[in-house]
């Protein structure tokens, strides 16, 4: 495990951990309700996890994209969260005055992969005191990621780790070069960002599509090639998702696949 974040303690330190939830934070009842079966599932299987929702969406390709519901709003949902089931939360943020705002309120704070180059937002991000997750670049190559990492360290915090989301293929698509899992750990601990790495971007549409059949098979790729950690993005019905439901994994279908992974993992250690 990574250092710091130490309320994630688990029995089972050997394990991966899980950063699932919504996309976005579409209401309270909809985030406490997805959480609520999320942590009795990683409970049961021994899964330190990290609850997920972004505050807002700032990355839209559309103007009529959905955005949020309202940045404080979504952030009292999100430490409603944490507080009501004892886990610990992570969002976005995207401009350096998002990191005071958000740290008040979660206990993660993610760059977007777009934005991981941003050196304003890593030292804000940093100068916080929690942990900050960078996103490589769909655009970067792993050894990029020694440099994202070194701003928030020599901000004085070392709390950090990097999320791989796959590499842009084309106009739309993306693809994973599972090399970057064990040479980006030399820089950091790496989470593997699965259902955002099936997204397929730049769709005529403006709404991004996505390959959410593969998700077992990027997921199992990882742990075999060391991930310490996986991102998932669930919805109780992805179709009705306010964002991203194209690449989501319906929550019904989580406790199978992370069974799955357990004994992948245990194959592996």
């Amino acid at each position: 495990m990574f250092q710091g974040l130490q309320n994630i303690n688990h029995k089972n330190s050997n394990n991966f951990f899980l950063i699932a939830g919504p996309c976005a934070i579409e209401g309270e009842e909809m985030a406490l309700d997805i959480a609520g079966k999320i942590t009795e599932i990683t409970n049961a299987l021994q899964i330190p996890y990290i609850f997920k929702g972004s505050f807002k969406k700032a990355n839209r390709s559309r103007l009529d994209s959905f955005t949020g519901i309202g940045d404080e709003i979504a952030l009292e949902i999100l430490k409603k969260v944490g507080e009501t089931y004892n886990i610990p939360t992570i969002t976005d943020i995207h401009i350096p005055e998002d990191a005071a705002l958000a740290a008040k309120y979660v206990d993660v704070l993610q760059i977007p992969a777009f934005l991981f180059r941003q050196t304003d937002l890593l030292v804000a991000a940093a100068n916080t005191g929690k942990v900050v997750s960078i996103k490589k670049g769909q655009f970067a190559g792993p050894e990029a990621m020694r440099f994202a990492v070194d701003k928030v360290k020599g901000s004085g915090n070392n709390n950090v780790w990097i999320t791989e989301r796959g590499t842009t293929f084309g106009y739309q698509d993306l693809v994973v070069d599972f090399r970057s899992i064990p040479f980006m750990k030399q820089y950091a601990p790496v989470v593997m960002d699965i259902t955002h790495s099936l997204q397929q971007p730049n769709q005529t549409s403006g709404v991004t599509g996505g390959k959410p059949e593969l998700i077992s098979t990027i997921a199992k790729a990882a742990i075999a090639t060391g991930a310490d950690g996986l991102f998932i993005e669930t919805h109780p019905d992805p179709s009705q998702a306010k964002s991203d439901g194209a690449n989501m994994l319906p929550l019904d279908e989580l406790k199978g696949l992370l069974e799955e992974l357990l004994r992948v993992r245990k194959a592996v250690i």
